[in-house]
């Protein structure tokens, strides 16, 4: 019997797992186009996804005045905090572990192997829904909210429980469907949208707009998860829910070790990602945080341009250093670091000609103390961006240990320069504190991914 394909025919675009081995240390153009179709795909999907979601975000902010925007912001902040200080990104284990089974593929192990990440995932996202109510209850005063504010934290809970994506991320980007995973998040994106601006025309306040948010939010969990399902099937891969269970970390050594690395280097990254916007609260109070959180919005539309291509080119390069391919790794690796600058770059002048009547026009000239915000976020949005592609080498280097240290270093930077620059000059002090941890992991994350893969390059050769 022959094997079923772990790829799926709808994307003819996505190249197969044995291109790394037909690289031979030098890439052509068709490399590079193969990806660059599905980076395309994703990065059309993201920026669409990106303007929705800005444009829901000018909808709460027109209908509920900059206090309670501010609230709205600083419940959905708290649960997104809570959601990734304990989230384990069991994504980059299960590609790094479904990378190195691929050769020998098995689909009762490989459903076995998602089932792992599957628990995982579930486990975080409860225990985060508890940490987002405990955190209500513990910090509201502290971070700018009220009592009467407790309920909203408690609805946005329910969202935060339910919200699995490790397991699909996976699923999706294993499987090549790159063009789902760009596209399939505008679904939700879009109805939000609609609700959203009938929220707008009644006038409703921040518990409709909460309603909304989490209501979305289920939903387009759901919907990854039922696509993500389709898409293990269509691989050979056993359905994880009738997998077998018993035994999973003997199974699977080093798993675990790697998603407590990837965890933690998360956990560390959310208290410069997200707490950031809860010290500008408790500091500031919610119009700051408001502001704050208008800014970080649109430089996310730059940033989903690094999410974008390590979606696209994570498995390969996992794939490539699996199969020894070190010449092309690096290749690889230093190519999408230029083109990430460059795009940075052009994110950051068009900022600082288009940015401020955007936002009069789009958010209304209250919220004009976002424009200086916004021009230091796109700094440190650049050096996040040429960080990424080091990050992803690392990774599949089977070096999380690495980056785990580099994001602990560059935690304790930016919470030295926000402490001390905040009190100067405000919020703008959490952008400069940014600035600060993108430059050190840049440079830190850089030094070592060059360092060991000439090391394995020159071991390969001998």
């Amino acid at each position: 019997m022959s094997q079923p394909s772990r790829y799926p025919a709808e994307v003819a675009d996505t190249p197969a797992a044995n291109d790394a081995a037909a690289l031979s240390g030098k890439l052509g153009k068709s490399f590079f186009g193969s990806r660059l179709v599905s980076i395309l795909h994703l990065f059309g999907g993201n920026i669409a996804n990106s303007l929705l979601m800005l444009l829901g975000t000018a909808l709460a902010a027109r209908t509920l005045g900059t206090e309670q925007f501010g609230v709205f912001v600083l419940v959905l902040t708290l649960g997104r905090f809570s959601e990734r200080l304990v989230r384990f990104e069991s994504w980059q284990p299960l590609i790094r572990f479904a990378a190195s089974e691929e050769q020998s593929f098995d689909s009762d192990r490989m459903g076995s192997l998602f089932l792992y990440g599957l628990l995982l995932d579930t486990a975080s996202c409860l225990l985060a829904a508890a940490l987002t109510i405990g955190g209500g209850l513990l910090l509201m005063q502290t971070i700018g909210l009220q009592s009467e504010d407790l309920p909203l934290v408690m609805i946005f809970a329910a969202a935060i429980a339910l919200n699995i994506r490790g397991f699909p991320t996976a699923a999706l980007r294993l499987g090549g469907q790159f063009r789902t995973l760009a596209y399939l998040q505008t679904v939700s994106s879009f109805v939000r949208i609609v609700l959203a601006f009938g929220a707008f025309l009644m006038g409703l306040d921040v518990l409709a707009f909460i309603l909304i948010w989490t209501g979305v939010q289920i939903f387009d969990t759901a919907l990854f998860l039922f696509i993500s399902f389709r898409s293990l099937k269509r691989q050979g891969v056993a359905n994880p829910l009738k997998a077998e269970w018993r035994n999973l970390p003997q199974r699977f050594p080093g798993f675990m070790s790697f998603a407590w690395s990837t965890n933690i280097s998360s956990t560390l990254r959310t208290m410069t990602q997200e707490a950031d916007t809860l010290l500008v609260g408790a500091l500031g109070g919610a119009s700051s945080a408001g502001f704050y959180h208008i800014a970080k919005r649109v430089a996310k539309v730059a940033m989903q341009i690094g999410a974008n291509v390590q979606a696209v080119m994570y498995p390969d390069m996992a794939r490539l250093w699996a199969k020894l391919e070190i010449r092309a790794f690096r290749t690889v690796t230093s190519r999408l670091q230029l083109a990430l600058l460059a795009i940075g770059l052009a994110a950051l002048v068009a900022t600082i000609f288009l940015g401020k009547p955007a936002i009069a026009l789009v958010l209304g000239s209250e919220f004009a103390e976002a424009y200086g915000l916004l021009i230091a976020q796109m700094v440190a949005v650049i050096l996040i961006l040429h960080a990424a592609p080091s990050r992803s080498a690392l990774l599949s280097m089977g070096r999380p240990g690495v980056v785990l240290k580099v994001a602990a270093l560059s935690t304790v930077l930016f919470f030295i320069t926000a402490f001390v620059t905040m009190p100067i000059y405000g919020a703008l002090g959490a952008n400069l504190a940014h600035i600060a941890f993108g430059l050190l992991t840049a440079v830190a994350l850089d030094v070592v991914w060059w360092r060991e893969s000439r090391k394995a390059m020159e071991g390969t050769a001998d």
